[in-house]
């Protein structure tokens, strides 16, 4: 059964504890309009999708990474036609990625209070991304006291979920992981033994589109409040 035996409660950052992809999104919105006098916007959408995934081996995740994405995306597809106007514009609007405001997702905070007020279990951060962007958005969204861990790494997969729980001293199935990516943070750690509630986010990044699971070890939730009545029974 889900939410036995649990020691550690490790929760993503990204559309789980604030909203990121949202962000992203109105960046691309803006790549998309710019496009039009070369390409339609689905065309558009799809041609960043491309240089993203061709991108992913060598600058992995995080605003970098998406900044020079868009860029490259802008300069190909409107054949270096793109006014430098506008180049300029597209990179300040990804420099904003950068600074938006972490501000947790309904529930979140009253939650964590909860959690951590019950002392029950270890509530640590484990997200991946870029090490300073992820750093200031978690002290941007105020939230950061209520975690006794954060682990940032380049990407989440099972050799990451076996190292936390080596490093946190807990078995796979002592540790629960709560996060909205099927295929980042639910997968792999049921993959390793780890038990997981997955809460799905409004808008799903791409790249990180996975078929749906249907496993014992987890459970989906509607309401970050969910997960407090499933912890604290």
């Amino acid at each position: 059964m889900v939410c036995k035996n649990i020691k550690v409660v490790a929760f993503d950052a990204d559309d789980t504890l604030w909203d990121c992809q949202g962000h992203f999104e109105r960046v691309m919105q803006r790549l998309y309009d710019e496009l039009v006098p070369w390409t339609d916007r689905e065309t558009a959408a799809l041609e960043l999708f491309a240089t993203e995934r061709k991108n992913m081996r060598l600058l992995g995740f995080g605003v970098k990474a998406f900044t020079l994405s868009i860029l490259e995306t802008a300069m190909r597809v409107s054949r270096r036609e793109m006014p430098a106007a506008t180049i300029d514009m597209l990179l300040h609007e990804c420099y904003t990625l950068l600074e938006f405001p972490c501000t947790p997702l309904p529930g979140v905070e009253p939650t964590l209070a909860r959690l951590a007020a019950e002392r029950r279990h270890r509530l640590v951060v484990f997200t991946k991304g870029e090490l300073l962007d992820q750093q200031h958005k978690l002290e941007r969204s105020g939230l950061q006291h209520y975690f006794s861990h954060t682990e940032i790494t380049s990407d989440k997969g099972e050799e990451e979920f076996r190292n936390l729980c080596r490093k946190l001293g807990v078995k796979p199935g002592q540790m629960l992981m709560v996060g909205n990516s099927l295929k980042s943070d639910i997968a792999p750690a049921l993959a390793i033994g780890c038990q997981a509630v997955y809460i799905p986010f409004h808008v799903t990044w791409q790249l990180e589109h996975a078929d749906n699971i249907d496993h014992p070890q987890m459970v989906q939730i509607e309401h970050f409040e969910q997960l407090a009545e499933l912890l604290c029974k």
